[in-house]
């Protein structure tokens, strides 16, 4: 809509009571009014969107402004800006500068980057007035009190966005968590279920078969029966398994079975070849067992390894629930002091415990030092670091790939290198990665901010370094973090390349 109606002296006279143009000479004034694009809005026209080249710095006049992002298929509000003081002072509750509600853009025209949101009006009648980009740095350059209004909101909402993100971070490391935990712990949870609901019917069964077998058996079968179970339970796992082989001998052991007329022969075949036992090692443990003996002593032989079977699998499930707490408690830091000594490998392989639905098809390779020092740190911080440099390395390689996590001693440092065999960082956003709002993602696929967090974390937290260095098929984030009793911060290295390949010392798969 036409912004006819706003302009010469009224125009003059609004953008004078504002803030950032409240000390302006008559002269400046005078310019400014001469290269201002005055627009009317409607009630929830678009000013301008997510990922739209920015080209233009819009004030506020009247009405408001809704800026809004989509994160993950999810809109959400980021701010309000408004002229009516009651609403002004309703998202003032965060420390939100008043002159801040009266202009937006200035941020992605300072960084020559993109809109990082989405700005539509809000009420019937809203009223802004643009600049060009080349308008807005001159703006700057005539009009030095603009700067002094301008800069300070500039930096809150920099810090306004990075605390919405860390906290929307930890609210995504904390459903990662839980998905994960979910995931991996279904099937140990699962098997505990089912072994507790098939336990009392197969108590039930060994009791029957152990009163026939000792009705049937002499005491010189009993022994063989005894000496038979004896050697089961010193019996290895089988080092190897061939399907195709072990189902021929399930199917050949139960067919026997049930000619010697025992009742659930399937049980029986399924037990025996599930140790990588066949028919002919059965029949040598069974002589000296009559036939009159031989269909009571296969169905107790059956009820024991069904016994020993559940029993095993709640000894096997047990552990495995245990070990995901604990990787899940390690990881997030549960109950602990904020800082502390700590081994880097550990909230790495952590990492990968909570990540690993996600890493599903992708082969994980190691390469850690033996005998590293303690990091003295935030490892729940650095955590977030991890993941999130392991799921972006997921999500570049698209579900196929080869992730390699290295960690060495490099004088005073700890260097930890997470390398993925995806596409690549296109070389031109290379040396922006750690920008906040920057993302080589799609609209709506992310916020800009995670690297820019992981940035903070190791570097102010932690006195490191993190950086990146990408070609097609081959990127690595090495990030630099001091000893535990180190003063000196770890640097990258003096001279050293933005992208390129890294060398580093050869990995196993483990």
């Amino acid at each position: 809509m036409s912004g006819a109606g706003i302009e010469g002296a009224g125009l003059r006279s609004a953008l004078h009571g504002l803030e950032i143009f409240a000390g302006l000479t008559g002269e400046q004034l005078d310019w400014l009014v001469s290269v201002s694009e005055p627009r009317v809005l409607a009630d929830g026209e678009v000013l301008f969107r997510d990922g739209e080249e920015a080209d233009r710095f819009h004030v506020l006049l009247s009405g408001g402004l809704v800026v809004t992002k989509v994160v993950d298929g999810r809109e959400e509000v980021l701010t309000r800006h408004s002229t009516e003081e009651e609403s002004a002072a309703a998202e003032d509750h965060d420390g939100k500068p008043s002159a801040a509600h009266r202009f937006t853009g200035e941020l992605p025209l300072l960084t020559e980057g993109s809109y990082v949101a989405t700005a539509a009006a809000s009420g019937p009648s809203t009223t802004v007035v643009a600049y060009t980009r080349p308008v807005f740095f001159e703006m700057l350059s005539r009009c030095h009190g603009v700067a002094a209004v301008l800069l300070p909101v500039l930096a809150w909402r920099i810090k306004s966005s990075e605390v919405q993100a860390r906290k929307r971070a930890t609210v995504e490391a904390l459903g990662t968590l839980a998905a994960g935990l979910a995931h991996e712990l279904n099937n140990p949870a699962a098997a505990v279920a089912r072994a507790a609901q098939e336990l009392a019917p197969a108590l039930d069964r060994l009791t029957g078969t152990a009163h026939a077998w000792g009705a049937a058996a002499t005491g010189a079968e009993r022994t063989v029966l005894d000496r038979l179970t004896g050697e089961l339970d010193e019996l290895p796992p089988p080092v190897t398994t061939d399907p195709l082989a072990q189902a021929d001998a399930e199917e050949e052991i139960a067919d026997w079975a049930e000619q010697a007329g025992t009742e659930r022969p399937g049980l029986l075949g399924s037990g025996i070849s599930d140790l990588g036992l066949e028919l002919g090692w059965l029949h040598e443990r069974l002589e000296g067992i009559g036939e009159q003996a031989l269909a009571p002593a296969l169905d107790h032989l059956a009820a024991l390894l069904e016994i020993r079977s559940l029993a095993a699998e709640l000894r096997a499930a047990g552990p495995r629930i245990s070990q995901l707490v604990s990787a899940t408690r390690d990881y997030a830091n549960l109950d602990r002091a904020p800082e502390q000594q700590f081994k880097v490998t550990d909230g790495l392989e952590n990492t990968l415990v909570v990540l690993r639905a996600k890493l599903a098809g992708i082969t994980i390779v190691r390469a850690y030092e033996p005998d590293l020092p303690e990091l003295t740190g935030y490892p729940s911080e650095l955590n977030q670091v991890w993941t999130n440099l392991v799921a972006n390395a997921a999500e570049a390689m698209e579900g196929a790939g080869v992730l390699t996590l290295r960690a060495r001693a490099e004088g005073v440092c700890m260097v930890v290198e997470i390398a993925d065999t995806g596409s690549g960082i296109p070389e031109e956003s290379l040396p922006r990665i750690f920008e906040p709002f920057y993302t080589t993602k799609d609209v709506g696929k992310g916020t800009g901010l995670g690297l820019h967090l992981s940035y903070r974390i190791v570097t102010q937290r932690h006195h490191g370094s993190l950086t990146a260095r990408s070609r097609p098929g081959e990127t690595r984030m090495v990030v630099r973090l001091p000893f535990a009793g180190s003063t000196r911060a770890c640097a990258p290295p003096a001279g050293a390349p933005a992208d390129g390949p890294a060398g580093a010392p050869p990995a196993s798969t483990r």
